[in-house]
């Protein structure tokens, strides 16, 4: 059983503050992934979590007790790093077994823990072998398996799949899945670039940007129900369209005048005051529709991506600079070089002023 609680939290080096006002609570059995762009402090923040970087402000507990001053070696946390970093000279399973040996558990304890872990991580035939002879999602298996066999409170991922190759990283997020149905009760805190990894692992996403937390909730919350502005087109891919436009119409179902000349309707509601209001429409590339009748977006197709089961459109880029995305069903390579005109449902089109979404105001 762990809770973690980050109240307050800062990271600085110097006059320079990478960390501020940090606030999250994370439950027992949860999985959250730290998310942002490269920069944005979620390895400092895990690092500061395991207690190999100093805390600067604020505080950090574990089961209500105050970890900022207590070396890393005690706070009952083991982490897996980017490198497997195992020990060429040892076996799979004194690899797995060095940490409890210099703990100096008796020999049943030691080979009880890593028989278990490794049936955990389908590593038992390969317990005899020496590192070079696994593939790289195997090794990576075993240095999972090193932290598992320490019974931590907390198990701490900082980028684990990024030295994998894309069938490797998919097979492994598989099993770090299974992983974590295994071990219910287990907390874990994961650091990815990769938002495949996020969407798919996390109970929930903590989105980091500027120093601080964008958004924190659910994978589908994010997705559906982003705050922001950087939220929206972090998370997905291709990112979220964002058009400029003026409030026309207001009510249940607003309607929105675009720069482009477009017209857009959302089911965001708005006030008599938003008249006029300036705002930008949110759009995910798969909420387009062809349309002949009014339409968000009107132009030239200049690039076609077939995907087999979607196509998607890359249109010439609006006066503002904006990109817009399409995805479509099947495969439409015809439609290069063409003018398509697309909409979208209202309950698909999100609304945001100055940068944040007008459902959270």
């Amino acid at each position: 059983m762990a809770d973690l609680v980050l109240k307050n939290v800062e990271k600085a080096y110097g006059e320079v503050k990478v960390l501020k006002n940090i606030n999250l609570d994370i439950k027992t059995g949860e999985l959250i992934v730290f998310v942002g762009p490269s920069g944005c402090g979620k390895s400092t923040l895990l690092r500061m979590i395991a207690g190999l970087e100093r805390i600067t402000g604020g505080d950090f507990s574990i089961d209500g007790v105050r970890m900022n001053d207590v070396p890393p070696a005690q706070r009952g946390i083991a982490m897996v790093f980017q490198s497997y970093a195992l020990y060429p000279h040892m076996t799979v399973r004194d690899n797995m077994a060095f940490a409890l040996k210099i703990a100096k558990k008796s020999t049943a304890e030691i080979n009880a823990a890593v028989d278990k872990a490794a049936r955990i991580l389908q590593l038992t035939p390969y317990l005899d072998r020496l590192p070079k002879a696994l593939s790289g999602g195997q090794r990576q298996r075993v240095a999972i398996g090193r932290s598992i066999v320490r019974d931590p409170k907390v198990y701490l991922f900082d980028e684990p799949l990024s030295n994998l190759d894309a069938a490797l990283r998919v097979a492994t997020r598989i099993e770090i899945a299974q992983l974590k149905e295994a071990m219910p009760n287990s907390t874990m805190v994961y650091v990815t670039h990769d938002q495949v990894e996020a969407m798919t692992l996390a109970s929930r996403i903590v989105v980091l940007a500027g120093g601080g937390i964008s958004q924190v909730g659910s994978p589908l919350e994010l997705y559906e129900r982003p705050e922001n502005e950087f939220v929206a087109q972090f998370i997905g891919s291709p990112s979220m369209n964002l058009l400029a436009g003026e409030v026309m119409e207001t009510g249940a179902t607003t309607v929105i005048r675009l720069e482009n000349g477009g017209l857009a309707r959302s089911h965001v509601p708005t006030q008599a005051a938003d008249k006029g209001l300036k705002v930008k429409i949110g759009v995910r590339p798969e909420d387009f529709t062809e349309t002949d009748g009014d339409a968000i977006h009107a132009g030239e197709v200049e690039i076609t991506e077939a995907l087999g089961e979607v196509t998607l459109l890359y249109f010439q880029k609006t006066a503002d600079g904006a990109q817009v995305v399409a995805k479509l069903p099947g495969i439409r390579p015809e439609l290069r070089r063409t003018t398509v005109k697309l909409t979208a449902d209202p309950k698909k089109v999100h609304l945001f002023a100055n940068g944040r979404s007008l459902l959270y105001r």
